[in-house]
């Protein structure tokens, strides 16, 4: 895999700043490595191979999520850097992902450190905000928010500063039973995230939707697309049919989908 040029350098390390940004701002998901390792891919040319890893990064941090004051393993570090490896230095997918856990560690460690400083740059906003100084308050915040995309963007930056070949070696260096056993603990993490998502929304209504989604995943002429066709028409049904959101009856023709949405999002 030839070298980086400067211009995907930059756009590689613009990624980075800005997945840091979002990884306390959370407002367009950048630091979600389904869009992160694919957006590196699309600067290093390799798409397929970037989406391929976003999503299976994407299903282990589906059990990475902060409870209470503990800090979760970090995605964007670990997306960005397993994206660098990958489709920047010549590592294998299942490399990638298997060193993506030690980098989401080493990324809890820098975002708590950064969170730290930023308890002092909050205090100084409180003091610009008591004298009405609201460039005062705007500058503290954008130091603490630029902190946050340099803690990922700087270890992005000595990743690709850092020899393909030397890259290399050192993966090849590394021993089968500790890939394999990163490869194997990474899958585990995958079904706890799965776990934790359906113990989220598992109810008594939702369990038979998710048994026939088991039912319908055997079937090889099925593809994603259809699948979710198939579970959009099933709410729909489920929605029109179910007296809990039909103020007629199941099956009474007064009500509707659309009364139905309604009383959903008034509940909330």
């Amino acid at each position: 895999m030839a070298d980086l040029n400067i211009i995907q350098i930059v756009l590689i390390l613009i990624i980075a700043l800005f997945a840091g940004f979002e990884s306390v701002l959370d407002q367009f998901q950048l630091h979600q490595p389904i869009i992160t390792v694919p957006l590196i891919g699309l600067v290093t040319g390799h798409v397929a191979e970037g989406l391929v890893l976003g999503a299976t990064l994407q299903l282990i941090a589906l059990g990475w999520m902060n409870v209470g004051a503990a800090q979760s393993p970090d995605t964007a570090l670990a997306g960005v850097a397993a994206g660098i490896l990958a489709l920047g230095k010549g590592a294998g997918i299942n490399e990638a992902v298997a060193l993506a856990i030690p980098f989401a560690v080493a990324g809890q460690v820098l975002t708590i450190f950064v969170r730290t400083l930023s308890v002092g740059l909050g205090h100084y906003a409180d003091r610009y905000a008591e004298e009405g100084n609201v460039s005062g308050v705007t500058r503290a915040t954008m130091i603490a928010l630029l902190l946050q995309g340099i803690r990922v963007a700087l270890p992005a930056g000595i990743i690709i500063a850092i020899p393909t070949p030397i890259v290399t070696a050192a993966l090849n260096a590394i021993p089968d039973w500790i890939t394999g056993g990163l490869a194997v603990g990474g899958g585990m993490v995958v079904a706890v995230g799965y776990a934790m998502v359906i113990n989220m929304m598992a109810t008594k209504r939702t369990w038979p939707f998710f048994f026939l989604g088991f039912a319908l995943s055997a079937l090889s002429e099925l593809n994603l697309i259809a699948m979710g066709i198939i579970g959009v028409v099933l709410a729909l049904i489920y929605l029109e049919l179910s007296p809990e959101f039909n103020e007629h009856g199941g099956g009474g023709g007064g009500g509707s989908v659309e009364d139905a949405l309604d009383n959903i999002l008034e509940d909330y």
